[in-house]
């Protein structure tokens, strides 16, 4: 545990921890502000998970809300609080079930890579066109809508949103390369002056380098968040929310399992377990993860949180990919934000919904931005053009069904068919050839 939570460095791992923000914050907010999900409960249970995952992977391994759960809570009005953890109990049942009985690592050795990489792609490009959506659009959050045409200037302005793409993209784009020189120096004087301006060269690389984008965009985001509206500081309230245990009817249960399990599975399994298992392993080779751990990690989390109406979690590839992006190497990264979660939750509760409200959406679109396009890069180990293939229609019909069931689906049939047609072809020439 000790080894898990050291931070290699500080301020690279503080900015990993907000690379994160951009999909978590929307989505609760939303559900806190349209659906009276307890905010200071989902901030307490999921600040305890991400100190956990952190002490147990030793990876900025994400928390995550399950995003199809959510998506049908905001899109039906009469699917409220007991549905959506009847729905989150059901759905870490199950993926519990899948983990405990070693189903869930012979489903993460039969999937084919290239089918994973479809998934990662769609769920990147998915965040990325949202992202953009953001930084453009108006966003009602409670409602799931564009109100219009973002104006360029102002505290949540086209113009902040695009000053903070071109700051981290400097930011991060800079490399210390040794700063070494390519031509032949004439004379010692000039070695000497040139040496120097080298080394005056790679300090500065070095500083801009360091320096925390993700979470000074992010402290950025807070401080407007209070100068668009001084007065919500009266707002606050400090203490935790109270916390109960949710009633749940048959009814819930129900619509719980048909509208939000049913739907969430596919997503859990394929992106919260399986895809985070192979990311894992590409960005942390050193490591050693398996679907089974992760499944019974997800299951664990939503059979004991959802009870006391915390949001339904689990663990996602976008989160990690956005959180390595900025940063983020070890366990200690994700613990403290979780540290900070269970601070918030316990000090301000669900009174810090009137302070995220005012948050600027465009920077939460340009962190999400910046997530999306980490986790879609990761199909770049694709090199065959049949491969390239699979991933492709796997990434269309993701898209084009908002589902990544359909995606997946399409995706192993194209495979299999181009299995058997090479199986077809192979035949025939050794027939031919004998």
């Amino acid at each position: 545990m000790k080894t898990n939570l050291v931070l290699r460095s500080k301020w690279a791992e503080l900015n990993g921890a907000i690379g994160d923000l951009g999909t978590y914050i929307p989505i609760v907010l939303s559900l806190t502000l349209s659906r009276n999900l307890n905010l200071g409960t989902t901030l307490i249970f999921t600040g305890i998970y991400n100190i956990l995952t952190g002490a147990i992977y030793g990876v900025p391994m994400p928390v995550q809300p399950m995003k199809s759960i959510a998506a049908e809570a905001l899109s039906d009005a009469d699917f409220g609080v007991p549905e959506i953890m009847a729905a989150g109990i059901l759905t870490g049942g199950v993926l519990m079930v899948l983990g405990v009985t070693r189903l869930m690592q012979l489903v993460y050795t039969l999937i084919p890579l290239s089918v994973v990489r479809g998934i990662q792609l769609a769920q990147g490009l998915s965040f990325a066109f949202t992202a953009v959506k953001y930084m453009r659009k108006i966003q009602d959050l409670p409602k799931s809508k564009a109100l219009g045409d973002r104006s360029w200037l102002g505290l949540d302005g086209l113009v902040l949103a695009i000053v903070c793409v071109c700051f981290i993209v400097i930011v991060s784009g800079a490399k210390d390369d040794g700063c070494e020189s390519s031509g032949d120096d004439v004379g010692g004087q000039k070695r000497v002056e040139g040496g120097r301006n080298r080394r005056r060269s790679g300090r500065v690389r070095r500083v801009v380098f360091s320096l925390p984008s993700a979470f000074i965009v992010f402290v950025l985001g807070v401080v407007l968040a209070f100068a668009k509206r001084p007065k919500v500081v009266h707002e606050i309230k400090f203490g935790p929310s109270s916390m109960e245990v949710v009633k749940f009817s048959k009814h819930a249960w129900k619509k719980g399992f048909v509208k939000g399990t049913i739907p969430q599975l596919p997503l859990s399994v394929l992106n919260s377990v399986i895809a985070v298992c192979k990311l894992s392993k590409d960005l942390f080779p050193e490591k050693d993860f398996s679907a089974t751990s992760l499944s019974v990690s997800v299951g664990l989390m939503n059979l004991v949180g959802s009870w006391f109406g915390a949001m339904p979690c689990c663990h996602g590839a976008g989160g990690l990919a956005g959180q390595y992006k900025f940063g983020g190497r070890s366990g200690g990264c994700v613990a403290l934000l979780g540290a900070a979660k269970l601070v918030l939750g316990l000090v301000l509760g669900s009174s810090l919904a009137h302070i995220l409200r005012q948050f600027p959406v465009g920077i939460l679109g340009v962190l999400l931005l910046f997530a999306g396009i980490e986790l879609a890069t990761c199909c770049r180990d694709i090199n065959t053009k049949e491969d390239s293939f699979v991933m492709l229609v796997c990434t269309v019909f993701s898209l084009v069904g908002s589902s990544a069931a359909l995606g997946f689906l399409c995706g192993m049939i194209v495979y299999l068919l181009l299995r058997l047609r090479n199986w077809i072809s192979d035949k025939l020439f050794y027939n031919m050839a004998a």
